[in-house]
């Protein structure tokens, strides 16, 4: 199992931004694509804090799909599926077999501010197209460590038929911001 001190030191502030983001949605079972797991700590640690929640795991490193299916193992995680290779900047149509309108939320943690441009771009249409009405595009990352500028992303999501719902400020300049997948009669 690969192990990051990140990851160890940010999914509890993480976590709790998810359960309350979540909570109003408890009472149904959700299910949640994460971009980008990388060690599978985060996904990990959300489940069984949200066992209303279905996560499905996805990276495009074979080493990382590794470390998840090992944490999967350790864990016993019931609410956590094996994990699948997926390249974000791809087409939404190569996103692991998903389909349009299959997804509550879409988390992509420190995704963002490592990845190209392209990337990005594919992050926004995927959520786009895969998101179910009102569901959730979560992103976190530091915008002075390379995440794209906000109004960038806030037109991205735009594009992609989502608003910008909220920005929530976290430790040592990092920002959660949260996108929300409009209904067919509303405009951002």
């Amino acid at each position: 199992m690969l192990l990051s001190p990140l990851a160890e030191r940010n999914w509890e502030d993480l976590c709790l931004v998810l359960e309350e983001v979540l909570d109003d949605q408890s009472h149904r079972q959700l299910f949640a694509l994460e971009l980008g797991s990388g060690t599978g700590q985060h996904v990990i640690r959300f489940a069984p804090k949200m066992p209303f929640v279905t996560w499905q795991p996805s990276d495009i490193n074979e080493e990382s799909r590794d470390s998840i299916k090992a944490y999967i193992a350790a864990t016993h995680a019931k609410n956590v599926l094996q994990p699948v290779h997926l390249d974000a900047s791809e087409p939404w149509e190569k996103w692991a077999g998903l389909s349009n309108n299959s997804c509550d939320v879409v988390v992509a943690i420190n995704l963002l501010q490592y990845s190209s441009f392209k990337t990005a771009q594919g992050v926004f249409n995927g959520a786009g197209k895969i998101l179910r009405q009102n569901g959730l595009l979560i992103t976190y990352g530091n915008p002075e460590w390379g995440l794209p500028d906000i109004d960038v992303l806030r037109q991205l999501a735009y594009g992609n038929e989502m608003r910008m719902e909220r920005i929530i400020e976290m430790e040592e300049f990092y920002k959660c911001l949260i996108f929300r997948k409009l209904e067919k009669n509303q405009t951002a």
